[in-house]
């Protein structure tokens, strides 16, 4: 199954926000129930373009998150 969403890239709250809710009705669509919620989004962001953003921290979140999401998609019997 291909799974369209799989590489879209996290630029911004607003695409991370378009892959929730894109996976959330593909899992509905299936009648999966995905193993646990997409991370928070980051509230004490500063602005200053810091290494290590709280940003950066929530995009891989999100990356570990749609990972976990493909497989029980792929397989829901995972």
């Amino acid at each position: 199954m291909a799974l369209a969403w799989q590489h879209w890239p996290l630029t911004d709250h607003a695409s991370a926000m378009r892959l929730v809710e894109r996976v959330r009705a593909e899992a509905a669509q299936q009648g999966v129930a995905l193993a646990f919620e997409p991370p928070p989004a980051p509230t004490s962001c500063c602005g200053r373009g810091c290494n290590g953003c709280v940003w950066e921290g929530f995009f891989a979140a999100m990356n570990y998150w749609r990972e976990a999401a493909i497989l029980t998609l792929s397989d829901p019997s995972q």
